[in-house]
């Protein structure tokens, strides 16, 4: 038996109107329907385009064809 026999992660597209701060999302969000199960983390979306949360491993992808202005 193993132990790694967890469901898929989500996957959650955001747009860059959906970014925070420097580009960063935070997870859990209010979305979520366990959304109190982890202390809040900011995860990083802008840099490379997706980021993954360290607590539940939900993955953050930024949408096809969106841009992260800088300031």
């Amino acid at each position: 038996m193993s132990t790694n026999a967890q469901s898929p992660k989500a996957v959650v597209e955001v747009g860059a109107a959906d970014l925070q701060g420097p580009g960063v999302v935070f997870c859990p969000n209010p979305k979520q329907a366990l959304w109190s199960n982890h202390p809040r983390v900011y995860i990083d979306v802008a840099t490379t385009g997706e980021g993954k949360c360290p607590y539940c491993g939900t993955v953050y992808k930024l949408k096809d064809g969106e841009h992260v202005h800088a300031h």
